[in-house]
């Protein structure tokens, strides 16, 4: 990696990627504009560095995010199991170099292959012979000798309860056909061989540096560009009345939702986790308001599903009945636009407390971030410890519970 460019190399580019563990095709712009690196310089880079299968990239969150990768001891190994022979070939052949990875067409035979062969990721079709794709899910997320393994869900089936079910059996990623072959080779690549921490989809959304340049850049914008947060409401009181794994599974849900809404979106709509029941979304208003009723039709879609796993017979379940009594919190998304007015408020007091300039503000804590989006009291906190994710009900909500 020790290629020079016009005002820097190769190598230069890498470290910074090593060095942050994930970061923005956007941060890494502004980080070469300053060392005198052009743009096309700076692609030109990256697709070297890809080639050469030390980073790897994904848009996450509507934001194309570079990983850096590390050398393996050993070859990963990948099952893919789909019936349709053509469909496992090309899924086989999305993957790419670099993998030792098996097929096999049959749902009845993937449990045993597993436990005997160990592969560190498995690729499942839902709609499989002998047995489906969400019970081989559950089978593998439920063994502890196996628990630790991969799962990425592939269906064309209506995903709506689908989706729901495959993270409630503990499916890391689900993926709608017909499938594209770059976003499969690089979830694989990035679950397999990210450097650092395990890739997660929830957690891996943008950080608190992503969040604060997208706070900087928003308010820069016209009025045009909006900036707001999406709640799930009342995720606190679901948590008590359910447990925490429940709740967890519905933030997975709106954050792989949301990855989806934003993916497809013909407009950069930028997309972040503060680490609670919030997510912050930002981008053209017109676009922003179409994806916000897009996402809050696909949630809506799936509550009865919801509402059937916690023990709630959906057939002729009257539901706005059901939430009246009181006996199941009304779970929705609630979206609110941020007033610009109050974030530059916040953020010169924020800026006034540190001693900093309004040109070197460096990242926001998740705390500062909330004041200056309004959202300072929280139903739940999300930590995370190595690989394991947790969600905690915030303890004043807990004392109001009581």
């Amino acid at each position: 990696m020790g290629e020079n460019t016009n005002a820097g190399s190769i190598s230069d580019i890498f470290d910074v990627i090593n060095e942050r563990q994930q970061i923005s095709f956007n941060e890494l712009s502004d980080m070469a504009f300053s060392r005198g690196i052009e743009k096309d310089r700076l692609k030109k880079a990256l697709s070297e560095l890809e080639k050469m299968k030390v980073i790897a990239s994904r848009s996450r969150g509507g934001v194309l995010t570079y990983y850096p990768l590390q050398e393996q001891g050993s070859v990963r190994k990948v099952l893919v199991v789909e019936d349709d022979k053509n469909i496992n070939k090309l899924m086989a052949l999305s993957i790419g170099r670099g993998f030792e990875i098996n097929q096999i067409y049959d749902g009845g035979e993937a449990i045993s292959f597993v436990r005997k062969n160990k592969p560190d990721l498995v690729i499942l079709d839902l709609m499989l012979p002998h047995k489906d794709g969400l019970d081989i899910c559950q089978t593998i997320k439920s063994d502890p000798s196996i628990s630790s393994t991969i799962v990425i869900l592939i269906s064309a089936m209506d995903p709506t309860s689908n989706r729901f079910k495959g993270i409630k059996y503990g499916a890391d990623y689900y993926i709608k056909k017909p499938f594209d072959p770059v976003e499969l080779r690089s979830l694989v690549t990035i679950f397999l061989k990210k450097k650092g921490k395990r890739f997660d989809p929830l957690i891996d959304l943008p950080d608190e540096e992503g969040l604060s340049k997208e706070i900087e850049h928003s308010i820069k914008e016209n009025e045009e560009y909006t900036i707001g947060t999406i709640k799930v409401g009342n995720l606190g009181e679901y948590a008590n009345r359910f447990g925490a794994d429940s709740a967890l599974v519905i933030l997975r849900l709106i954050s792989q939702l949301l990855q989806d809404v934003t993916k497809n979106s013909e407009q950069n709509i930028f997309v972040g986790f503060l680490e609670s029941e919030v997510f912050l979304i930002a981008g053209p208003k017109k676009d922003i308001g179409m994806e916000v009723e897009h996402l809050k039709n696909e949630f809506n879609a799936v509550i009865p599903f919801i509402l059937q796993d916690n023990g709630y017979k959906t057939i002729a379940l009257d539901i706005d009945h059901l939430f009246e009594t009181k006996e199941v919190p009304r779970l929705s998304l609630v979206y609110e636009q941020i007033k610009k007015e109050r974030i530059k408020e916040q953020r010169s007091k924020i800026l006034q407390s540190k001693g900093a300039s309004k040109n070197d503000i460096g990242a926001y804590t998740y705390d500062e971030i909330r004041k200056m989006i309004g959202n300072e009291s929280l139903d739940i906190r999300i930590t995370r410890n190595g690989s394991d994710v947790k969600l905690q009900v915030s303890k004043e909500k807990d004392d109001e519970k009581k």
